[in-house]
């Protein structure tokens, strides 16, 4: 029998690319598509897909949360991020999450199928590159929740005093919660903090 599988992407053409290179593979078969998560949670229901292909970014509840739902209602639910996020972050997350594989996008033909099949066969699948950068940030230590909500201040561009009086501390606590921050990220300015806080996937940019 083929494998089953349903999409969840919020760009139709690419659905639509993903879905004829799948049925074009012997033993696949695409059975379902949604365009945001609320659609493919109501889709996985009444598909019960063998695997499911699902975006992160999206609006509404996105990818993650719908991981979440999925995996929370079927805990069997075999799922695949595929994605154009390439941050540690962002991996180590959706895999908590319950995703039983993570795949780029821009990921070869031969590799998709390869992870889908590994997946269905109870398996797990990361694309090498992002195995590296997971391996290269092992040992780091994590932001605390107070550092990563400081994090999301500077990114929005508020400065130490702005910061200050948004969460009722000190200026001087403020710095030095900046300064562990940068130590954390190995850097030593804002701009770049940010920038390195967007690639690992411990900031997001908004959806257009």
């Amino acid at each position: 029998m083929s494998i089953r599988i349903l999409t969840v992407d919020d760009h139709p053409m690419l659905r639509e690319g993903v879905a004829a290179m799948l049925n074009a593979e012997t033993g696949m078969e695409v059975v379902g598509e949604a365009g945001d998560a609320e659609q493919g949670i109501t889709e996985f229901r009444r598909l019960r897909p063998d695997v499911t292909l699902m975006d992160l970014q999206m609006r509404g509840m996105g990818g993650l949360n719908g991981i979440r739902t999925i995996r929370g209602e079927c805990a069997s639910a075999k799922i695949i991020a595929l994605t154009t996020y390439r941050g540690d972050v962002n991996v180590r997350e959706v895999l908590g999450a319950g995703a039983r594989g993570y795949l780029l996008k821009t990921a070869l033909r031969a590799e998709l199928m390869d992870c889908i099949r590994r997946v269905h066969a109870g398996g797990r699948y990361v694309s090498s590159e992002l195995c590296a950068e997971i391996a290269a940030h092992a040992g780091d230590e994590p932001l605390t929740a107070r550092e990563y909500r400081i994090l999301e201040l500077v990114a929005e561009g508020m400065e130490n005093k702005r910061i200050s009086s948004s969460l009722g501390i000190s200026v001087e606590t403020v710095k030095s919660h900046v300064t562990r921050i940068f130590e954390k990220l190995q850097t030593h300015n804002r701009t770049e903090a940010i920038r390195i806080a967007l690639r690992r996937g411990l900031l997001r940019e908004p959806i257009d």
